[in-house]
């Protein structure tokens, strides 16, 4: 599938889609979003460490992205208005290859970024959540500026999208997926096909 992301994008959508959560009891607060972030740093350093195999890696990273992600929220905004006419058992199919083609496409990248570092610097209130400004550094490049989106709506605390420089990957993964569909004619069973292959 074609994408426009560099390098540093697929550095920080890994992280993103991996956000370690809050206490779902505990409801969310400019301390505990900017914690989130603090912890996935911390998270997938020790995925990517780990000696794992890129096999292994996948299949921990995929389980971070259903547990901390709120998935549902995301694979719904990825399939857009073509959702609609999706039957119950075809959202159930999408959300299942959507969440495998996130941690194929991200976490097969881990390995490159080793050593790469997310610093805080803020967080602010907006009407789903929290914002949380951050500043990233990989080795030979220089720092840039990535903004997360955390909310509680799904009844805990959940990564729902990120901006890498101004640019919103969710609205990115949503025009590949778009165009997955094109292709197919809008058939949706074909695109969840392509998808499954995808990344």
């Amino acid at each position: 599938m074609p994408s426009n992301l560099t390098r540093r994008d697929t550095f920080l959508s890994a992280a993103a889609f991996s956000l370690i959560a809050a206490s779902p009891a505990a409801a969310l607060t400019e301390n505990g979003a900017r914690q989130l972030v603090d912890k996935v740093v911390t998270d997938i350093d020790r995925v990517i460490t780990s000696g794992k195999s890129d096999t292994a890696i996948l299949r921990e990273f995929e389980k971070l992205f259903v547990r901390y992600a709120d998935v549902k929220i995301m694979a719904q905004y990825a399939l857009g208005a073509d959702g609609r006419s999706a039957s119950a058992s075809q959202k159930r199919a999408f959300n299942d290859a959507f969440t495998s083609y996130i941690a194929r496409k991200y976490g097969k990248q881990f390995r490159e970024f080793i050593g790469g570092r997310i610093e805080v610097k803020s967080a602010r209130p907006i009407k789903a959540g929290y914002e949380v400004h951050t500043r990233a550094f990989l080795g030979g490049e220089g720092p840039f500026e990535v903004a997360f989106h955390v909310s509680d709506k799904s009844g805990s605390d959940k990564l729902f999208n990120i901006y890498i420089e101004g640019v919103n990957l969710l609205l990115t993964e949503r025009g590949e997926i778009g165009a997955l569909l094109d292709r197919r004619g809008g058939n949706i069973n074909a695109m969840i096909a392509d998808l499954k292959k995808a990344g």
